[in-house]
């Protein structure tokens, strides 16, 4: 998942074992106003802390940027992906409970999990009964059938991830419901009755029940559709729906009174109201936090570096703080479309002047953001393989090795390229500034480019030609697991089909033939051992041509609302679950 996108669930799924398939607030000196939970370090780690049924209230929350969109089709934040099952509900979901089960897939709109046959190739759910949108509709097989193939549709909704188009039997040059109309798509998708959908893939794959918890099966009414502005206004099947969203600024959810708790088992609905806004500056949520003027900092990403002293060298404020270790990789992408990146040497260069220990300390030092990385694959993920092709003595870089590899590709001085990040997030303007400094040492200039986090990688860092003519040599990055299984972490971010000309490409650096050759060998391996094995071999491949800077496997500090009820940290975002927080 794109930056907070750890959606984590077991490796074990993946096999082709076709067995047919699961307003609150703080203070700044922390006094306990949680209904009698005492504050501790970790406290919602691994269990609920401050349990309760009590409804009502509203939950504030705020984001230092922009949503990328509230749309299911596009929306490809992790925090976006916790935060819509309160107004969407897809085929399946991972399971709002603390610890380990917490990374299973569930039913949510199905009544179970997927049923394969055909070898794998075809998957069947049924969909439940009495499940009905904001206006009152029921909610059919044909709304969620719909809602897939408009996904499809990367013109109109760049972000969103794509392994729909990359497995459903499209039929030839199929570009959705808006560019294909009227075009039969029974070779992918097949609804015999309204509640059965079948899914029909070129090619068998074992975890498909992680694609049906995608946002992408979040059903859509098609005479309710308005194509890109759809993110105005998306029509609820959860049990809240919009009452106000002025795009830019702030939304609020409500109460949806056509949502039925009898056809929902894992939604509790406790607080009245989500009040969210958005653009705040990242500093002034931390304090907000604090000061109890604020639930939630939605994006799950942990204090800033401004705050973290404070927090850290207090007792009392760190006792209401959580410390997960994530399935993420904040990294660099080096973009071989840049000149003179196109250079491998060149990009060798980068690898070795980098500074390690500075990525580390602006993302917040061992405890707040993670630990020095040599490769693309986070520990947790089956297959991991340590390794480091570019190391250096104490993990501030390598300057004679550097140096050397500038001479091979014809640029022993140097050379100029800039470094895209997001602007929000003071943590990316930190790290932008670290290698600038570390890679001015072998005479290479970085021009720090901010752009903005809803548009970053539709238009920006994401989008191959701007890259290119912007020369943007270096994009800040970070990546979660869509499911905890190498597939789920690597294929959205080294495979070169992702890549998309129109922009919101999850991986904007790595363009190797093998590397895709590799991970077709892999999805298709129904050895669980062999198929991990692919992964360590993926990830090596990429660091040989340099394409990728790993920086650190992440961990983050989340300052816990200590005023809410429910609050645990989900294993499946690595924030805390917005979907189960009440008002204490």
């Amino acid at each position: 998942m794109r930056k907070s996108r750890a959606l984590v669930a077991g490796a074990a799924a993946l096999a082709l074992t076709l067995s047919a398939a699961a307003c609150g607030g703080s203070d700044d000196k922390g006094s306990d106003n949680s209904g009698g939970a005492k504050p501790e370090f970790n406290a919602a780690l691994t269990q609920v802390f401050n349990p309760s049924d009590k409804k009502g209230g509203t939950i504030r929350l705020a984001n230092s940027g922009d949503w990328d969109t509230l749309d299911p089709g596009e929306t490809y934040y992790g925090y976006s992906w916790n935060f819509l099952r309160l107004y969407g509900r897809g085929l399946l979901m991972f399971k709002p409970v603390p610890g380990a089960e917490g990374n299973t897939v569930t039913p949510d709109l199905a009544e179970g999990l997927g049923t394969p046959s055909d070898g794998g190739k075809t998957w069947t759910y049924k969909i439940r009964k009495g499940v009905k949108f904001e206006d009152g509709t029921e909610v059919t097989s044909k709304d969620v059938k719909y809602a897939v193939l408009r996904s499809i549709d990367k013109e109109t909704f760049p972000n969103g991830p794509a392994y729909f188009e990359g497995f459903l039997n499209l039929p030839e040059g199929y570009k959705g419901p808006y560019k294909s109309k009227g075009v039969n798509t029974d070779s992918a998708i097949t609804t015999p009755d309204d509640q059965t959908i079948v899914f029909h893939l070129k090619q068998a794959f074992g975890g498909f029940d992680y694609f049906a918890a995608l946002p992408q099966t979040v059903p859509v009414p098609e005479a309710k559709d308005t194509g890109a502005k759809y993110k105005e206004h998306v029509v609820s099947t959860g049990p809240y729906k919009f009452e106000t969203n002025e795009l830019g600024k702030s939304f609020k959810l409500v109460r949806n009174d056509k949502w039925d708790a009898a056809t929902d088992p894992n939604r509790k609905a406790l607080p009245d109201a989500y009040e969210v806004q958005l653009n705040v500056n990242a500093d002034d949520i931390d304090n907000r936090l604090l000061s109890g003027d604020l639930d939630v900092d939605v994006v799950g990403t942990g204090v800033q570096p401004a705050t973290l002293g404070r927090v850290v060298g207090d007792p009392t404020l760190k006792a209401s703080t959580d410390n997960p270790t994530l399935a993420r990789l904040w990294y660099t992408s080096i973009n071989p479309t840049v000149a003179p990146l196109d250079n491998v040497d060149c990009r060798k260069a980068i690898e070795y002047a980098a500074d390690k220990v500075g990525y580390q300390t602006a993302y917040g030092g061992p405890l707040a953001g993670g630990d020095i990385t040599g490769t693309i694959l986070p520990p947790m993920i089956p297959g991991y393989e340590k390794f480091d092709l570019y190391p250096s003595a104490d993990g501030t870089g390598d300057v004679a090795k550097a140096k050397e590899h500038l001479a091979a590709c014809g640029q022993p001085n140097g050379f100029e390229t800039n470094i895209a990040y997001r602007a929000e997030r003071p943590k990316e303007k930190a790290t932008a500034e670290a290698l600038q400094q570390s890679l001015a040492r072998v005479g290479i200039k970085l021009t720090l480019k901010p752009f903005p986090q809803g548009d970053y990688f539709s238009q920006y860092a994401g989008n191959p030609p701007y890259v290119k003519n912007n020369k943007l040599g270096l994009n800040l990055n970070g990546w979660g697991a869509d499911w905890n299984d190498g597939f789920g972490f690597l294929s959205q971010i080294v495979d070169s089909r992702v890549i998309r000309e129109t922009g919101g490409s999850s991986n904007t650096s790595v363009r190797i033939p093998e590397v895709d050759q590799l991970l077709d060998k892999a999805s298709s391996e129904t050895d669980a051992a062999k198929r991990d094995a692919y992964w360590a071999q993926i990830d090596k491949r990429v660091m040989e041509e340099a394409v990728i800077l790993p920086g650190v496997t992440a961990k983050s500090l989340l300052i816990r609302p200590k005023t809410l009820s429910n609050v645990f940290v989900s294993d499946a975002y690595n924030m805390y679950d917005y979907l189960s927080l009440g008002v204490a």
